[in-house]
């Protein structure tokens, strides 16, 4: 799935956009890749001479990785509505690895189960052959207008 694809399936844009490509489409998730480029507002100002990219936008790269599998896999079952991946719960989220600029990311997410509109979901971050992130966490699919 090029960019072009993931501008289509989800509401974020640069410079909040942490999805480069989709590897892999599977039944029960997706892999995607995100390269961390240096120009990126945020290392301004998180570590000056020692960037290093935050938690927390590692975590917002899983979040976006299965908005983009989850808009692809169920929007069909809205039956044409405008549907919007929200996150609802953080669990159970361990850091491993920096991630620094010029690292790319593999990101790998999964579904564990679904009810109804929410989604129980797993996501391991890889930068390499080292893992950055391992996270678990719950997002919904909210009609829109």
């Amino acid at each position: 799935m090029s960019s072009d694809e993931v501008l289509r399936a989800i509401p974020h844009r640069p410079p909040f956009l942490f999805v480069d490509e989709v590897v892999e489409m599977r039944e029960d998730g997706a892999i995607t890749q995100f390269t961390v480029r240096e120009d990126l507002d945020f290392f301004q100002g998180h570590y000056p001479g020692n960037p290093i990219m935050p938690g927390v936008i590692i975590c917002e790269a899983v979040f976006q990785s299965a908005a983009v599998f989850l808009v692809q896999k169920y929007s069909g079952d809205y039956e044409g509505k405008q549907v919007t991946p929200v996150l609802g719960k953080i669990m159970n989220a361990r850091f491993r690895e920096m991630v620094r600029p010029g690292d790319v990311l593999t990101i790998e997410v999964s579904i564990k189960e679904k009810m109804g509109m929410f989604f129980i979901c797993k996501g391991v971050v890889k930068n390499e052959d080292k893992r950055s992130l391992n996270l678990e966490y719950t997002l919904a699919l909210v009609e829109g207008d």
